[in-house]
Formats: structure tokens, sequence, C-alpha cells
């Protein structure tokens, strides 16, 4: 076994530990905020892009909350600007709601709404999809032929969603990986789609602030 990988795979499962102990104690989960400043220097996003992303997250989080209470569990993840909502609501009005205060925040540009109408999770399956979404990110890093930190993992109800901006080849050989973990019932595919030409130049551009997102005021 190569230690190398190991002690990879142990840093992204000891991240993913974390996490499940902080969404046992808050409803809304934020999406990955917490390593943004670490990952900064190897996101295919702008640094201005990853900063609104974690903005976006923080302050999709409070209006949901403030507006619905307990009434609904969401999971906020923000990636390029593009929003996916997972959870649960009590409902099908609930889940149009949190839509709708979602679009309400700065810099929102498209969002994919895939919170459910039923029961909230208990607190074991919460910690089940985190463990899961440790997995996945351990085989990512594992993988010789991808480059892990270009992904976005989330799980709900053990099914993975991958976001990112990435090649066709990149998204299809993810979704594998993804698919061989055990316990991943699906795994759905919120990629923004990168050409293989797109990404060559992205990689040999030097990393840029996005002055559009460096002077958007932040809104709590």
């Amino acid at each position: 076994m190569n230690p190398f990988l190991t002690r990879g795979t142990l840093a992204v499962l000891a991240t993913a530990s974390l996490a499940a102990s902080l969404t046992a104690c808050v409803p809304l989960v934020i999406g990955g905020s917490a390593v943004v400043g670490t990952l900064i220097a190897v996101d295919r996003r702008t640094t201005g892009a990853q900063v609104e992303d974690e903005g976006i997250e923080l302050r999709a989080a409070n209006r949901i909350r403030e507006t619905l209470g307990e009434r609904v569990h969401v999971n906020v993840t923000s990636y390029n600007r593009q929003v996916l909502l997972t959870g649960e609501a009590s409902s099908a009005g609930d889940v149009q709601k949190v839509e709708q205060v979602v679009r309400t925040v700065e810099n929102v540009q498209s969002i994919v709404n895939d919170v459910g109408v039923m029961a909230q999770t208990s607190l074991s399956q919460r910690s089940a999809d985190t463990f899961i979404t440790g997995k996945v990110r351990a085989s990512l890093v594992d993988a010789r032929d991808l480059s892990a930190s270009a992904f976005k993992v989330v799980t709900e109800r053990n099914v993975v969603y991958l976001m990112g901006r990435v090649t066709q080849r990149e998204a299809k050989r993810a979704a594998e990986i993804a698919r061989g973990v055990d316990g991943v019932r699906k795994v759905v595919r919120v990629f923004e789609v990168l050409t293989e030409e797109e990404l060559s130049r992205q990689l040999a551009a030097p990393v840029t602030q996005d002055p559009a997102a460096a002077s958007t005021p932040a809104k709590p």
C-alpha cells in the first residue's frame, strides 16, 4: 500500500469526521467553506468566485433559517455562483419558499433545487452521508488521472452530488469513481463543463481576482 496515499485518504476522512460533528449541532450545513483558504491556490474558480461562493452559502443559510426556522433541513452548496440545495422540507410549498429565499441572495446565478418533501433525516443518516462524502473525496484523491481539488462533493440520503468546473472526461471518470464507493445509491452530476482547450488555457493562466465579485458588498 502506498503510504502517501494512505495519509491523504486518512486526512480526508478526518476532515469528514469533523464535518459530521458540526452537522450534528447545526441543521443548516454550509458546504465546504471551511477549507477555502487551503484550496484557493489550486481551485479552478477565480479567487473572487471562491470568496463569493462562501458568502452565498452563509447568507443563504441565514435567510433560510430566519424565514423557515426548524421546518426545513437544508444544505446550501455554492460553486462558481451555482447553488445546489439539498435536504428535506415538510411541504412542497416550503421547498419552493427555500428556492425563493435563495434567489434573493446577491450574486446567485443559478439554482439546482433537490430538497425533498419528507421528514428530516436522522443524525445517523447525516453521519452516514458525511462518511460517504469522505470516502468519495478520498477516492478522488487516490485517482491518478484526476485533480481532486476540481471537485466539490455533497451527499444527501446516500445520493452523491458532484460539482466543479471539469471536462467531459473528468465528469465521467469522477462519476464512475463515486458510484464504486460502498453505500452510494445514486450519483448526480452538477458540473460546469469545460472543453479540453478551455481547461488547458485556464491551467496555463495565472489565478486572478474577479473584479465584479470583489466589489459586490455582502449583506447578511
